[in-house]
């Protein structure tokens, strides 16, 4: 049976060449709606002359791998540097761009936002941003369903940002702030079960676990090895993958790294990533010298081999939302520690394919390294669990589970109109 192809109006505030893991993961569902046959109208922040010009040299898959298909359009909202991190973007407020008028002009079907609270400024505690709730003023006058997709803990990151002082002068009207967020959508949808029940306590409704977060694992796949990017390196070697910056927790690698450098001779520590810590890092990173790489932002094949290189994957971030890096590590066959916090124990089970240590505890963090590297039988039952263990978050799997649920709100959205007439 031929399904119902649906125009799917799609607002990101973040898209290549801005490199997050939201990035990938935007560019990888419209790629997927779009091979289904559904009319994708992506609505992505406009890279310009303000950024660092290694930004718009990233070669990262964007839109022109999206305009071989007729059924793509797009349309690129005016930004600024987001003020604690020069190289993602904020959108210009509602002034300089008008959502509602590009949504009229493609009449959709249902409108997905992603990543709601950064497009309404909460990435910078509402000091920039687009000024108000992305896509709901069309929606509410077309009774068109209308999403939001949760992908970072925004209030972890606020804090992060502001500092414990100002952060606790703002958690009085933290609910107050995840209310007004979400309840103008019909639906906010988690890839996280626990990071749903903790917004949920926030007051963030109506919201639903849907696992729409996966990856390509056959792209991630441990015969990756094949394209090792330190082939003739035979170190011990634990991998970091991600953005250089506080909420990341990177720092706190450089002091885990001397405590298992203690009990594993020879180990090699490599943070793959770039950031507005890259200079602290660097330095910091010096005193150990060829222990510590500091590799930078790694693309393509290689960065496919790093995955399928390391020993162990480390992930010491306390605000992550089902990780993506994490993830492709497991795919890739490579054991995981990291830091318990909400979601990570629903990614990495103790003592099978990694395990979970203290939050900001380098030294149980470093602990639990040693205990992998130190018993190559213990490493290689991990290593063969590691990526059965997420093959049911194959990026098709989770897709289909994300497009259920747009028809499922279509239908509704439908049969209500029908009713009322």
């Amino acid at each position: 049976m031929n399904k119902l192809k649906l125009r799917v109006a799609l607002f990101t505030g973040l898209y290549a060449p801005f490199l997050t893991g939201v990035s990938v993961a935007v560019h990888q569902r419209v790629r997927w709606l779009l091979q289904q046959g559904h009319e994708v109208f992506l609505v992505h922040p406009q890279f310009n002359d303000q950024y660092p010009k290694q930004v718009g040299d990233r070669p990262m898959p964007g839109l022109d791998e999206l305009k071989s298909y007729p059924n793509f359009s797009s349309y690129a909202f005016p930004t600024e540097p987001l003020i604690f991190y020069k190289s993602l973007p904020q959108p210009l407020s509602y002034r300089h761009w008008n959502d509602t008028q590009l949504l009229t002009d493609f009449q959709p079907d249902i409108i997905v936002v992603e990543e709601a609270a950064q497009m309404r400024g909460m990435y910078s505690a509402l000091i920039q941003g687009y000024g108000r709730p992305v896509g709901v003023q069309y929606a509410k006058r077309t009774k068109t369903p209308i999403i939001s997709v949760f992908h970072t803990d925004i209030v972890a990151y606020i804090r992060y940002y502001l500092g414990d002082v100002f952060f606790n002068l703002l958690r009085p009207i933290i609910p107050k702030l995840v209310k007004q967020s979400s309840e103008v959508y019909d639906l906010n949808v988690f890839s996280s079960r626990e990071q749903l029940v903790k917004y949920q306590n926030l007051g963030c409704y109506p919201s639903e676990y849907v696992p729409y977060q996966g990856i390509d694992c056959e792209k991630f796949h441990p015969r990756n090895i094949c394209h090792n990017p330190i082939p003739d390196d035979d170190r011990p070697t634990i991998l970091f993958v991600g953005r250089i910056t506080a909420e990341k927790n990177v720092p706190q690698l450089i002091d885990a790294y001397p405590l298992i450098a203690a009990k594993i001779p020879n180990v090699h520590l490599v943070i793959v990533g770039s950031g507005p810590l890259d200079a602290e890092i660097r330095k910091r990173a010096e005193k150990f010298g060829s222990g510590i790489t500091i590799w930078g932002e790694s693309h393509g094949t290689e960065l496919l081999g790093w995955f399928a290189r390391a020993d162990v994957f480390v992930n010491p971030s306390v605000t992550e939302n089902f990780c993506t890096t994490t993830n492709e590590a497991l795919a890739s066959g490579t054991p995981v520690v990291a830091a318990l916090a909400p979601s990570t124990s629903e990614q990495v089970t103790p003592g099978q394919n990694g395990f979970l240590a203290e939050p900001n505890n380098p030294a149980d963090f470093a602990q639990k390294v040693v205990d992998i590297l130190a018993n190559p039988e213990l490493k290689a039952a991990m290593a063969a669990q590691a990526r059965p263990s997420i093959l049911e978050y194959d990026w098709s799997a989770c897709m289909e589970k994300f497009e259920a649920k747009l028809y499922s709100l279509v239908q509704v959205s439908n049969t209500a109109e029908t009713t009322v007439v």
